[in-house]
């Protein structure tokens, strides 16, 4: 018998017991969803991280104040560093202009918690009030959905303009335009000049879309006698120049902060993509662990199959009898039942691929609204690799058991 000849009983035998068959298959495609799923999932939220930060690119870079993490070390409280306050921020901007010809932003947080007014609607007390610049939006990656953008007349009087984050437009004003309304907040009433695009909570945090921006200076007013900590954010001219330009730029803002020589620095200072660098190596991790786990699985759908299949070479004694004695050698007896082993799992790996990138992609949409359809065609390919493995793993032992058989006791078998 040929090939072709096996390959055809194999299958013949696999429609002949199709709820078996089905059922078996069932077992793998749960293995390969889990693996796929699993797999895709973490594919598709990298996918969104990559994206929302493509666009503030790797030559950006913030300089913030550090941040007191409260350790003691050695029974002694670690330093703690002064804010950057408003005249080092305007100084490091002029300077890193003038000698660096970059773009720069300065931004402050004004407000945290805060609860916005019109008319007899409100949100919730959970908005971010920033006050910053015309440059804040390009540098940060937002986009104007309608309206405009702060511009240097209400930058220089102070105007009470704000830009509105996406979720802040759609709770207060629904379907209406909300350009050119006034809204109140922190006891002061301001117009709404634009309304940013939809963001989304992977790129730059969760208050993303929950922001409302007004004027710098106007923000300073807003917050009285509170003291402000200033952010710095600054893009080099050129992509190819960002190292050294950082580097500079960590220099500079050390000698406007008079870091004595040897000293750690009295800020942080973060480029744009470090975290999505540093997310990417723990997505690394996570996909480890997701194939572990869906390989875990299939070793348990594995050993289910391999019951399967010595029940059937049980069940087909007397047939494998019958074939012996009409010149079937074991080595085709071992191939067939190998077929049929590979052929249950490769159905029900081809489901599985199916239900992982479903389940999958709702899982990372749900995670991050920016995530995009994601077909993971690396690891769809694995899964049917793997799929080979384990219905060679799972029939070999069955073949060889049916192979082994003695023709004259198996045609006796009842």
């Amino acid at each position: 018998m040929n090939i072709k000849e096996n390959v055809d009983e194999g299958l013949r035998s696999i429609q002949s017991n199709l709820l078996r068959t089905v059922l078996t298959a069932l077992i793998i495609a749960i293995g390969i969803t889990s693996l796929v799923g699993i797999l895709t999932a973490i594919e598709g939220i990298q996918n969104s991280v990559n994206s929302s930060f493509a666009d503030l690119g790797a030559n950006t870079f913030t300089v913030e104040s550090r941040m007191d993490e409260g350790f003691r070390r050695g029974g002694r409280r670690e330093k703690q560093y002064p804010v950057i306050n408003y005249q080092q921020a305007g100084e490091f901007s002029n300077r890193f202009r003038s000698e660096f010809g970059g773009t720069v932003s300065l931004s402050a947080n004004i407000g945290g918690a805060v609860q916005v007014n019109y008319l007899s609607k409100k949100t919730n007390p959970n908005i971010n009030v920033v006050g910053a610049d015309d440059d804040f939006l390009a540098i940060k990656g937002y986009k104007i959905d309608f309206g405009r953008n702060l511009n240097k007349n209400d930058l220089e009087n102070s105007v009470n303009a704000a830009v509105l984050g996406q979720e802040v437009a759609r709770n207060l004003f629904g379907n209406i335009d909300p350009v050119n309304k006034e809204i109140t907040f922190m006891g002061a009433r301001y117009k709404v000049v634009g309304v940013l695009a939809k963001k989304g909570s992977m790129g730059g945090g969760t208050d993303s879309d929950r922001i409302i921006i007004i004027p710098l200076d106007n923000g300073r007013g807003l917050a009285a006698n509170r003291s402000l900590t200033y952010n710095i954010t600054a893009s080099a001219p050129n992509i190819e120049d960002g190292e050294f330009i950082i580097e500079e730029a960590r220099g500079l803002m050390r000698r406007i902060r008079s870091d004595k020589l040897g000293s750690e620095d009295s800020f942080t200072l973060e480029r744009a993509d470090a975290m999505a660098k540093e997310f990417e190596s723990i997505t690394g991790y996570l996909r480890i662990g997701g194939f572990g786990i869906g390989i875990i699985t299939l070793l348990g759908a594995s050993i289910a199959l391999m019951n399967i299949m010595l029940v059937s070479v049980t069940e087909r004694t007397r047939e494998i009898g019958i074939r012996k004695s009409l010149g079937a050698t074991p080595r085709v007896i071992r191939f067939q039942f190998l077929i049929e082993a590979i052929v249950v799992c490769i159905l029900g790996g081809i489901g599985g691929l199916f239900l992982g990138i479903i389940i999958g992609n709702v899982i990372s949409n749900s995670i991050s609204t920016e995530s995009t359809f994601v077909v993971p065609w690396v690891w769809m390919a694995m899964g049917i690799i793997v799929c080979v493995v384990v219905g060679v793993i799972s029939g070999i032992y069955p073949a060889i058991k049916a192979s082994r058989l003695d023709p004259i006791e198996a045609l006796r078998y009842e």
